[in-house]
This record gives C-alpha cells, sequence and structure tokens, in this order.
C-alpha cells in the first residue's frame, strides 16, 4: 500500500512539475522556512503530518489547513501549536468538486468564492494575513466562525447533500435513468461521485452535527411521504409550499 501511494505521489508530482502548478517538490527545508504552511490532507493526516515535523516547523510559522471538520481538529492542532512555537489557523476553501486527483485540477476554481477562518484562539493579525492570502487567490471574502458553529452548518449544507446523493443513487431506478432525466436528476446525484475514505472520516468526526440534520430531513421526508401515503393533498401542498417559500426568502 505505502509503495503504491509513494509511485502514485510520485506521478502527480511531474504533472505538477511539468505543468508548472508548482516549482519544485517541497522538502523539510523548505517547511524550516515557511512563513505560512498550508496542511492539504485528511484530518487525522493533518495532525500525523504536524506531529512527525513539528521539529522543522519555525516559531511564529503560520499553519492552516483546508479540511472540512474543525471541532475535532483544531484542539488538537492547537494544542501542537503550543508545544512548538507555531501558530494555527484553521481554513475551510468554500470551493471543490465531486471528482478529485490532480487531472481534476482547476485555475478558476477558487475565484468568487468563500473562504472560511476559524482562528483557534490565534492573534488577529495572523487571521489577517491568511484572511489577505486567501483574496489574492481568488476568494470573493471570507466569514469568521468557531469550530462548533463550523461543524454545524458544515454538516447541513456539504455533508448532508453528499449522504442524500449517494443514498439517492442506490435506487434500482437509477441505472434506468438515461432518457428520463435531466437537471433535477443531475443536481442531486451529482455528489455521489464520492472520495469514499475521505468522507467517512469526515461525517465520523462530525458525528453529533451530522446525525441531528439526518434525522431533521428524515423527519420532513417522512411528512412529505405520509401525505402522498394518505392522498393528503391539502397537507402535500402544504409542505410543498413551505420548502418554495423558504428557498425564495432566501433569495438564493
Amino acid at each position: 500500500m505505502a509503495d503504491r501511494l509513494q509511485k502514485h505521489s510520485g506521478a502527480v508530482l511531474r504533472k505538477a512539475l511539468e505543468t508548472g502548478a508548482i516549482d519544485r517538490a517541497g522538502s523539510e527545508e523548505d517547511i524550516r522556512l515557511a512563513d505560512i504552511l498550508y496542511l492539504c490532507l485528511y484530518p487525522q493526516a493533518d495532525v500525523d503530518f504536524t506531529r512527525e515535523h513539528r521539529k522543522v516547523i519555525r516559531p511564529g510559522c503560520l499553519v492552516t489547513d483546508t479540511c472540512g471538520i474543525k471541532s475535532w481538529l483544531c484542539p488538537r492542532m492547537t494544542a501542537l501549536a503550543k508545544e512548538s512555537g507555531f501558530v494555527f489557523v484553521g481554513g475551510h476553501p468554500m470551493a471543490g468538486k465531486e471528482k478529485n486527483g490532480f487531472d481534476q485540477s482547476d485555475g478558476t476554481l477558487f475565484r468568487g468564492a468563500s473562504y472560511i477562518l476559524v482562528p483557534c484562539g490565534a492573534p488577529h493579525r495572523d487571521v489577517e494575513r491568511l484572511e489577505a492570502v486567501a483574496l489574492k487567490l481568488g476568494f470573493s471574502g471570507t466569514v469568521e466562525t468557531t469550530p462548533e458553529e463550523h461543524d454545524r452548518i458544515i454538516a447541513f449544507t456539504s455533508q448532508l447533500p453528499h449522504v442524500l446523493a449517494c443514498a439517492y443513487v442506490q435506487s434500482p431506478q437509477c441505472p434506468k435513468h438515461r432518457g428520463f432525466s435531466a437537471g433535477s436528476y443531475r443536481d442531486v446525484s451529482r455528489v455521489a461521485t464520492i472520495n469514499e475514505t475521505m468522507w467517512t472520516e469526515l461525517f465520523l468526526e462530525n458525528r453529533s452535527a451530522l446525525v441531528k440534520e439526518l434525522d431533521t430531513l428524515t423527519g420532513h421526508i417522512t411528512e412529505i411521504r405520509d401525505a402522498i401515503a394518505s392522498g393528503n393533498a391539502e397537507a402535500l401542498s402544504s409542505l410543498l409550499r413551505k420548502g418554495r417559500l423558504i428557498k425564495e426568502a432566501l433569495g438564493e
């Protein structure tokens, strides 16, 4: 497994160098000289990498991540920061694709997107530094929040749609959709093309918030299901109207 991963990483580095996406492959010396260090790994891998390299991360270096969960990650990274002298500010770029890998790279991906900042007790000047970098990368703006609020809202805006898409395409009707589907099918199913390893970790590390959102969704689906099953047109119309009005009120 390790050999296969190393071979894959080498191929990605070669492509990144050939296309000019990076200047060179990083080294411990680059970490030692870094003013800002971005950790673009899975949550546990972020912690493991930082612990393994903390002796070469210089004091005062601004370390940040790009993970989709923060309540699990921030305490661990903050503890390492206190032990080692670097500064940690959580980060989450709200931009992505349903497909992954270097071949799916998109130079315009961040343009106009939002960047979430989770200070985790870091000095305000360091949060401002990370905000400035985000704006230079093309993000339209930043949102500052706590780890807890981040995870509650992300459970709804990001994790729940991935659960829904994966459940939706498991219908026995899904393989028959061609010729019968258009925008609605594409919109609901798009993110079912999922990295199951990463999302399993994200779901389980945010299980409390995600289960609450799943319970809420299940309750609303059950209400609509029961209205349909009983032929209650008045109740069904009311439930559908409620959803429409909420969406229209948001103006998006």
